[in-house]
């Protein structure tokens, strides 16, 4: 009987996959605690559904474009994407997208539904960026890159109430990123022959 192959994906991909579940059960059981119920107007506006979809759509763009020229003019931003496609490991498409998925979803409900109508749009935002921090100097710019991300998402529910919008660009954003991060990964190790 053989030993199952291990895994191609790196420590980040797994980890991400448990701390993004967490996220999603605590943020669920918060944002139901501060808002007493959850319904479907904690998620979307029902007099204007349009406004919350064109506002994630644009929130992406923005943010994918902010960093994008972050990329350009800094080495640091090309050197982290390095660094995070080495630490997922390669990705299919599917997870990718799964994992696109699962950290919008979950961060927002968390962040934005539970912590910020906990402790307030900008505290929401720096702790949010604080889940970016990473072990070299060149994660600094990501940092940032969440703090911003954070500030537009807090800002677009303090002033719409719905989380839709910031789910969909949060979704949008890590979607993007992650297709262009898995190209870059390298690919699996090889089994040494037996």
């Amino acid at each position: 009987m053989s030993s199952p192959a291990p895994s191609a994906h790196g420590p980040l991909y797994r980890s991400a996959w448990v701390l993004y579940l967490a996220l999603a059960i605590l943020g669920v059981v918060g944002f139901g605690a501060a808002r007493g119920t959850i319904g479907v107007a904690a998620f979307v506006d029902p007099g204007n559904p349009a406004l919350d979809l064109a506002g994630g759509v644009a929130m992406a763009a923005l943010l994918l474009g902010l960093w994008a020229l972050g990329r350009r003019l800094f080495a640091a931003g090309r050197a982290v994407e390095v660094e995070i496609a080495t630490l997922l490991g390669p990705l299919s498409r599917e997870e990718a997208l799964a994992l696109a998925l699962l950290s919008g979803v979950a961060e927002e409900i968390f962040f934005r539904g539970a912590l910020q109508a906990w402790l307030g749009w900008l505290p929401a935002a720096l702790a949010f960026g604080l889940l970016h921090i990473g072990p070299r100097r060149e994660f600094r710019l990501w940092t940032a890159f969440a703090v911003v991300a954070g500030l537009l998402f807090g800002l677009w529910v303090e002033l719409r109430g719905a989380l839709a919008g910031p789910i969909l660009a949060h979704v949008l954003t890590n979607g993007v990123q992650l297709a262009r991060l898995r190209r870059m990964a390298p690919p699996p190790a090889r089994p040494a022959p037996r």
